[in-house]
């Protein structure tokens, strides 16, 4: 699927071929380090836009612990990035620990807008 309820990914299509992946998988790690995000402590998840109506049903669909996680990792990373400093080395989040938390939610979501929309914009026929 070329674009999705997170917009548009290769990813299906750079997994599927060993030589692409080989090519691009070190380009991904690289951009991903120098983005800085996981030395401020956040994950990719805590990134997304919050106002985008899809994002914010997902959200309202979190465990209570998972809440409370993305709330203090984004109010310490807003504390780091007041005083101009990286978290400490060992605080900073392992690319093992950088998992999609709410990708799932936000698909979820995305896939039971496509069905109402379906389903609101059914025609119904009279039988002859």
């Amino acid at each position: 699927m070329l674009f999705g309820p997170l917009g548009p990914s290769l990813a299906p299509y750079v997994r599927s071929s060993r030589t692409l992946r080989g090519w691009v998988t070190p380009i991904a790690k690289w951009y991903a380090n120098l983005t800085g995000y996981r030395r401020m402590g956040l994950v990719y998840d805590d990134l997304l836009v919050e106002e985008r109506p899809d994002v914010q049903k997902a959200l309202s669909r979190l465990t209570p612990r998972q809440e409370f996680d993305r709330a203090y990792r984004i109010k310490r990373a807003a504390q780091q990035s007041i005083l101009h400093k990286d978290l400490d080395s060992p605080d900073w989040i392992k690319p093992e620990e950088d998992i999609r938390y709410l990708k799932p939610h936000v698909q979820a979501v995305e896939a039971e807008d496509n069905e109402r929309r379906t389903w609101d914009t059914i025609q119904v026929e009279r039988r002859k």
